[in-house]
């Protein structure tokens, strides 16, 4: 029997799974990969909720809140950003502060998760699910720092990790496609926009339904299929880049690039920024591919 084809997550995410009757969908998901039952309460207002003028490209990202009062980032990143890892700390650091009130007594400071389903090549490692958590290790005796009795209570936490930031970090196209349990499930649909018929999972049910490409309206299918020839654009935009930039230093010309440029190289970078622009990209992803600051990029 022939799998049916499904909306891509990232899609669903910024378009379909804000809305409180598909809650199901994205809870699924969450519940497989923290292990617990997940349930989400809300959508939180925030920047990366919002859509822009240049949202079609690499980056999607939502942030909610569930039962217990923790804030989720769940971020899809399709293209290549060297800085990832920095960029999670900077998402983690706005959350906590954006919903800190003033006066505000340190111990009711927000758990934050990030999940980050990222589509290219993110450090070095076998996985393809990794989990991040920050513990305390004594440097003498190699003990693990815990909380005193009195502090569980008052926290309503076990562990020190448990009041610390949770990362996970799920590298698709390193899965090599065995759904070797319900996560791996989740991990091919995220991979193949594919759902089999034998996958059980949380969640997975309901985007069965919901998330077919069938169901789209004319409309709505002619924009799902916009976004998906504006990814193939930016990636293979990124891979001339990477292809430019490769000559430029084969020319000899990478001390240029790397330090603001000399006359020729910086002829070379404001011609790709200008192309760049006029096609719509956004300016902070000008500035990492050609070298210009942003300033200089918004006076082209």
């Amino acid at each position: 029997m022939k799998t049916q084809k499904h909306i891509r997550f990232d899609w669903a995410v910024k378009k379909m799974l804000r809305s409180k009757a598909n809650f199901g969908i994205l809870e699924g998901f969450l519940s497989e990969l923290l292990k617990e039952d997940v349930k989400i309460q809300e959508i939180l207002e925030s920047e990366g909720n919002k859509e822009t003028a240049d949202d079609k490209f690499n980056r999607v990202d939502i942030l909610v809140k569930d039962s217990k009062g923790q804030l989720i980032i769940v971020e899809i990143q399709s293209t290549r950003e060297y800085d990832y890892f920095y960029k999670i700390i900077y998402n983690t650091a706005k959350a906590i502060t954006e919903h800190m009130n003033k006066g505000m007594v340190y111990s009711e400071v927000k758990k934050i998760i990030t999940v980050s389903v990222v589509y290219f090549d993110l450090g070095q490692g076998k996985d393809y699910v990794y989990h991040g958590r920050t513990t305390f290790e004594g440097i003498h005796r190699h003990d693990t720092l815990e909380l005193s009795e009195k502090q569980k209570k008052v926290f309503n936490r076990q562990t020190v990790s448990a009041i610390y930031p949770d990362h996970f970090i799920i590298k698709v196209n390193d899965f090599d496609d065995v759904a070797r349990d319900s996560l791996d499930q989740w991990v091919y649909f995220l991979k193949n926009s594919e759902i089999k018929d034998e996958f059980n999972a949380k969640g997975l049910a309901e985007a069965r339904e919901k998330l077919k490409e069938i169901n789209l309206s004319d409309k709505e299918l002619a924009i799902y299929l916009r976004y998906l020839e504006d990814l193939s654009y930016e990636a293979s935009l990124a891979a001339t880049v990477r292809i430019d930039l490769e000559w430029a230093r084969n020319e000899g010309m990478e001390k240029g690039i790397e330090k603001g440029m000399e006359k020729g190289s910086k002829d070379k970078a404001v011609e790709m920024a200008r192309k760049l622009k006029t096609e719509g990209i956004d300016i902070d992803v000008i500035a990492r591919t050609s070298g210009l600051s942003k300033e200089d990029i918004q006076k082209l």
